[in-house]
This record gives C-alpha cells, structure tokens and sequence, in this order.
C-alpha cells in the first residue's frame, strides 16, 4: 500500500524533505535553487532576457509554471513562433519561450527579441544548452544571445535524486524504504532521464507483478 506526502517525513531522516518542497511541489536543492531563487526574483534581473538551461526532465518547465502562476505572462513553444504570436505577445510583459534550439525560425526570433526590447517586456527561454552557443546564420541574433542572463539546472545531486525518486514512486502508490532509495542513489546516473526512465521501469514491474519492491527487483531494473 502507498503512503501519502504527508506521511513521507517519517520515512526521512537524511534531509529536511518537507521544508525543500516549494511551489508546485518542486524540490529545492543545490542543483536548481540558483535558478529557483533567480526566476522568484523577478523584475529584480539584471537584464530582461533570460536563459534557463537543464537537460530533460530537469524541471525546467515545472520553474516556468511556477514563474508564471506567481508573474503571470505567456508561454509559447518555440516551433510554434509565427507573427500572430509576434502580435499576441504585445499585451504581456512576460514572454517564455520553450524548448529553443538551433532549428528555429531566425527572423521570428529576431523580431521577438526586438520585440521585448523595444517594449522593455522580460524574456524567459529555455533550452538544453545556452542559446549562446548556438550558431546562427544571423549575426545579429548571434550578437543577441550573448545579451542573455544565464541560468543553468545542475545534474541531480544526492538530496535531489533522492526526493525525484521517493516522490514519484509515492505518486505511484509505489512504497520504497529509505535504504532501497540509498542503494539507487550510488548505482543509477547522475542523469534525470535516466531517473525517470528508472521510475518508469519500476511502475512497470510494480503493476505486473503486483509485489514489493526490494533488491532483486532494483537490481533487475538496474541491469546488475
């Protein structure tokens, strides 16, 4: 049988689990609470563009919902760029745009960017590596992506591991003992899709096999 949130501070002795659980459910560690404390510091920014970077399952998007349930302001996909958007965005004063790489629409870009400048709005992207490493065939939109404020999603270090696995294994009326997590933690990559992809298995067996989870089950998942 699974356990509520509320129940999970009996199982934790290793870190203020509870206290780290922020907005949304987000876990606060050393991996993201740069970015979490910078985003929460809005307009207090340096500048109005902003670049938050982080592997898949990072928890990028989880910051920006975050962001923008406290802000306000619009999120767009970056693929999805066209000038309806360019003139919809008008309205707002804070503009995210998701999921950029290198592949994008240029001149849509350098309008947007011209855009947010112009009407001194603030630019939130997100992307898996800087946009300033990106190679434009633009110059001008190479000289841009150096104006940006960088904000970068460590990998997951143990505390953060920790709380993504028993977290989602909870969600998943999954239980799991604390030195089963332990155990997890020094085999498994230092990798949140590989985290994910983890859990996944487990949810797997867990309503197949419909047991507990123990070492031989972990060791399976973890190809050991």
């Amino acid at each position: 049988m699974g356990f509520k949130m509320k129940d999970l501070n009996q199982l934790i002795i290793k870190f203020d689990y509870d206290q780290n659980f922020k907005d949304q459910d987000f876990y606060v560690s050393k991996s993201n609470e740069y970015s979490f404390k910078l985003l929460n510091s809005w307009p207090k920014w340096e500048k109005n563009f902003l670049n938050l970077i982080g592997e898949t399952f990072s928890g990028k998007t989880h910051l920006i919902n975050i962001f923008l349930k406290k802000f306000k302001g619009i999120k767009i996909e970056a693929s999805n760029i066209n000038n309806h958007i360019l003139k919809e965005i008008k309205i707002y004063e804070n503009i995210v745009v998701e999921n950029l790489n290198k592949d994008i629409n240029e001149n849509l870009f350098y309008t947007l960017l011209n855009i947010i400048e112009q009407d001194n709005k603030y630019l939130i992207v997100t992307s898996k590596k800087p946009i300033v490493d990106f190679s434009y065939e633009l110059d001008d939109l190479n000289s841009r992506s150096k104006n940006f404020l960088l904000s970068s999603i460590e990998k997951p270090d143990d505390d953060l591991m920790f709380a993504l696995i028993l977290k989602n294994l909870s969600d998943r009326q999954i239980s799991i003992n604390k030195k089963l997590i332990d155990f997890i933690i020094k085999r498994i990559d230092r990798s949140y899709g590989k985290i994910f992809d983890f859990i996944y298995k487990i949810d797997e067996i867990s309503l197949k096999r419909k047991k507990a989870i123990d070492f031989r089950i972990i060791k399976e998942v973890l190809g050991e």
